[in-house]
């Protein structure tokens, strides 16, 4: 079942759509982990994607609003680390589980009370200062009610006591920036306008990134890794997964050195550097299908190398990039795009990888995988901008522009 992107919720704002996530994680794998029936088992996951859907919306959103500029690079790669360690855990139980009747309903029983830690921490966290500041330029209420509550809940993000300068001073700069965009005070910018002007060219940027993020391959190696190791040696089911847990530790590790490095390199060097590996590991893949069958060890160095690339490039910056390349007016309704785009290319990858290496052969396939993640090199190269440092503002004045 894959996630399920709701339209966009700009009313409730970002820290109740998340919390609203938590609680639909928690009733989905709760669903799903006692399911007597396949029915109960398809609301369980029904309600598990919408949950997805709302934080893979929600929170590179409410991330990119409430950071400092100079860690924002470092913050929202941390939700992509947990998300690596979220999947690294779901392999670890899968090893110890995989031969027991039923095994795999404690993976989704576990996510409940991960889920219910999430929405707890949501609660006590503030609303997004940029979204309270909108609402009064939007007209929704007291433009003074709402800057008193975005002064308020910036000073409790930053550590400092309400009324601080600092403070006053960062808001008075954002609601600026928002009336700027805001000038007639009309709701935010349709789904239409994300592909106008200057919208457009942000959603090229993000859109591509979060494709290329899929079409590269990145489901059918994760997905298929288990049978990509027992063709290099791994026979028994039990032990690949159990190299799958290895894979997972080497995941966790990659992202890591993303999370410490985004925000002193920059992304364009781990978008090109990463992307650049991408394509060698899957033109090794192919090279042993194709007469590298006797060098297992082709196989696992190939998966090791891709695992390591995505997880320092398209891994935690496309959504950063997506998080923080938006303007204003469209940045609720642009990433609700790209998620879908992101979700939807995962889902045609899937389904389509086993009839296309049934028709190609796999040599074939991860040929044409390393081919794309060639051409997806040269995008990044040609039209993805640096936004190291720059504030959501400066990104939409000196970039989008």
């Amino acid at each position: 079942m894959f996630p399920i992107q709701l339209p966009e919720l700009t009313h409730i704002g970002r820290r109740r759509e998340l919390i609203t996530a938590a609680i639909l994680y928690a009733l989905g794998g709760l669903i799903t982990a006692s399911a007597p029936e396949l029915d109960v088992l398809l609301v369980g996951r029904l309600l598990y994607g919408l949950g997805i859907g709302l934080a893979m919306h929600g929170a590179p959103l409410y991330i990119a609003e409430t950071c400092p500029s100079q860690i924002r690079g470092t913050l929202i790669s941390l939700k992509e680390l947990l998300i690596v360690l979220g999947i690294l855990l779901g392999y670890f139980v899968g090893s110890f589980e995989i031969n027991d009747v039923g095994g795999w309903r404690y993976m989704y029983g576990l996510s409940a009370p991960i889920a219910s830690l999430m929405g707890l921490g949501m609660w006590t966290l503030p609303p997004s200062p940029r979204w309270l500041l909108l609402r009064a330029v939007q007209g929704k209420g007291s433009l003074q009610e709402y800057k008193e509550k975005a002064i308020h809940a910036l000073s409790k993000l930053r550590g400092r006591p309400a009324g601080d300068k600092v403070s006053d001073m960062q808001i008075e700069h954002t609601l600026a920036s928002l009336k700027s965009a805001y000038t007639d005070q009309e709701s935010e910018g349709s789904f239409l306008e994300v592909f106008q002007g200057p919208s457009l060219k942000a959603f090229i940027i993000a859109g591509g990134l979060v494709l290329s993020q899929q079409i590269t391959g990145q489901p059918s190696v994760l997905y298929f890794a288990g049978s990509i190791l027992q063709t290099a040696g791994f026979s028994a089911a039990s032990d690949a997964t159990r190299v799958s847990v290895l894979i997972g530790f080497f995941k966790l590790l990659m992202t890591g050195i993303a999370v410490l490095k985004v925000d002193d390199i920059g992304r364009r060097p781990l978008l090109i550097g990463g992307v650049g590996g991408l394509a060698l590991s899957l033109l090794l893949l192919s090279a042993y299908y194709k007469f590298l069958g006797g060098f297992p060890v082709v196989a696992v160095a190939a998966l090791l190398l891709y695992v390591g690339c995505y997880q320092i490039s398209f891994g935690p910056i496309s959504w950063l990039m997506v998080s923080e390349i938006f303007p204003l007016r469209t940045r609720g309704r642009g990433i609700s795009l790209a998620v879908l785009t992101n979700f939807g290319s995962n889902a045609v990858v899937t389904f389509a990888f086993s009839p296309l290496e049934e028709l190609l052969g796999a040599e074939n396939l991860f040929l044409l995988f390393g081919i794309i993640a060639l051409l997806s090199l040269l995008f990044v190269i040609v039209y993805v901008p640096e936004t190291k440092g720059l504030s959501l503002e400066e990104i939409e004045s000196k970039i989008l522009k």
